[in-house]
């Protein structure tokens, strides 16, 4: 088991990194459908030589959260930390790290990837079968084990599931590192097949959505038709990346949308990032022969696929967990400021008041919250 290494004198609050052995700390916990809590819980520990401990400086809210806390995901028993997305700073390393060191500033993967399994290797990571407590999934945090809404939280693998920020990243740009943007990136813009000139309409304008427009444009879109019901989403869409936007609650709102493409023909990409089966039946309408359908959205119930009428199209459907293989890509990107995704920040919170975090992002139509950003 390691302990704080020498150097540990380096980190630039010392006070907040020292913590007493069997002391506690604060997190929060689910305990059952609609019901958390802030509280005090075990400082973590560390448990195998690859794994670190990191004191989150900040962590923010998923839709996943959301779902969690409905009972949409059996997988979350009662005590579990939530949480798993976050930045923070390196207190503790075990044995077997040798790359990272403490008081390295990092981006927590919403992956963990031991790196070494058959599909860590085929580049798959979001279903590593040697991540803990299962078979298959990468998606670990606030999940299956103790997640990052929390004051300190045990990484583990974490030579192949965290990323060393560099001088000049925030840390308001870096979390949405941790699932956001390669998210949209990844299962939206790459799955996609987006090629340079293409009309691309995300369907969903929520943090995901957005993340797909902001990086649809790495690819070369000609055009980026953001639909969705809210217009104030629709109105910041413009600014991630959006050329066009749409509001589906119209009538007329597929003519409106047909028109904006090559001889009223369809979209070349259509990506859903919503998650419901009348958004997907949405994205099946409007794409054109030969283009791809790539589904984002966490469905919850089944979707009707009308083959019937799609199998003559040429048209491929994608779906994909993100893996984060792209995190690194895109650091170089926010590096060099070709990506701002510190701009989803819309609303800061503390850990004492995480719970008005949650309230607010959850009535994100009212507050108008894109991604609630919560500190020490």
């Amino acid at each position: 088991m390691g302990g704080l290494q020498d150097g540990s004198a380096d980190l630039a609050d010392r006070p907040r990194t020292w913590r007493q052995i069997g002391s506690l700390v604060k997190a929060l916990v689910y305990h059952g459908p609609g019901q958390k809590a802030w509280e005090e819980v075990p400082d973590p520990k560390i448990i195998d030589p690859t794994d670190v401990i990191v004191r989150v400086d900040m962590t923010t809210i998923c839709g996943t959260d959301l779902h969690i806390l409905k009972g949409d995901v059996p997988g979350v028993t009662d005590g579990r930390i939530l949480g798993h997305e976050g930045v923070g700073t390196i207190t503790e390393v075990g044995s077997g790290v040798g790359t990272l060191t403490v008081g390295d500033r990092v981006i927590i993967s919403c992956i963990s990837s031991c790196g070494a399994c058959s599909y860590c290797r085929q580049g798959l990571p979001s279903h590593c079968l040697n991540s803990e407590g299962t078979s298959g999934i990468g998606w670990i945090f606030g999940h299956l084990i103790d997640g990052t809404q929390a004051e300190y939280v045990r990484v583990p693998f974490a030579e192949t599931s965290l990323h060393k920020l560099p001088k000049g990243v925030s840390d308001e740009a870096a979390v949405m590192l941790s699932d956001i943007l390669p998210t949209g990136f990844e299962i939206g813009v790459r799955n996609g097949r987006v090629k340079p000139g293409d009309v691309v309409a995300v369907i969903g304008a929520g943090p995901v959505g957005l993340s797909a427009m902001m990086t649809a444009e790495l690819y070369g879109a000609s055009r980026v038709i953001a639909v969705d019901l809210d217009a104030n989403r629709l109105a910041q869409a413009k600014s991630f990346g959006a050329t066009d936007s749409v509001n589906s609650g119209g009538a007329d709102w597929m003519d409106e949308l047909m028109a904006m493409t090559e001889g009223g023909l369809g979209v070349d990409v259509a990506i859903e990032a919503v998650g419901v089966p009348q958004t997907f039946t949405m994205a099946t309408d409007i794409i054109r022969v030969g283009g791809t359908v790539a589904n984002v959205g966490v469905h919850g119930c089944s979707v009707e696929l009308r083959l019937q009428d799609l199998w003559i199209k040429d048209i491929a459907i994608t779906t994909g967990l993100v893996s984060a293989t792209s995190t690194q890509m895109l650091l170089r990107m926010v590096t060099q400021g070709k990506l701002t995704p510190e701009n989803f920040v819309s609303h800061r919170f503390t850990f004492d008041t995480i719970m008005d975090a949650y309230d607010t992002f959850g009535r994100a139509a009212e507050t108008k919250a894109l991604k609630v950003i919560i500190t020490p």
